[in-house]
């Protein structure tokens, strides 16, 4: 599967933005998906995980509260809606999918580009 992700840019803190990321594939509903972040000089983290039917999430502690992981299998498309948006959430920002659930990104086969996002204060 191939991954598109894009809706990153600059925002001020308290702000929001979306991100979204394209799937290929017409499977795209087998598939788990994943968004993790990764800001210079520091290793790629995770940030939410949604299953296929989008009734189970997960979130890492620094966005749980302010980031919200969404679905449309019809779409083919896995969103993150980012509110509250703090300096240190400035990173870029990958979307990942694989045929079960993970939340480490040594977990998962499939990654998008990645998108900036940057958040001044």
């Amino acid at each position: 599967v191939q991954l598109q992700a894009s809706g990153g840019g600059l925002a001020q803190a308290g702000g929001s933005l979306r991100l979204s990321c394209a799937a290929s594939a017409r499977t795209f509903r087998w598939y788990y998906m994943g968004w993790f972040r990764q800001a210079p000089g520091k290793e790629r983290e995770f940030v939410a995980a949604i299953n296929l039917s989008a009734d189970t999430t997960y979130y890492a502690d620094s966005v749980k509260d302010r980031f919200t992981i969404s679905r449309d299998n019809a779409k083919n498309t896995v969103y993150v809606q980012m509110n509250s948006l703090k300096p240190e959430d400035t990173a870029v920002h990958y979307c990942a999918a694989d045929s079960y659930w993970a939340t480490t990104a040594s977990e998962y086969r499939y990654w998008g580009q990645g998108t900036q996002v940057t958040v001044s204060s």
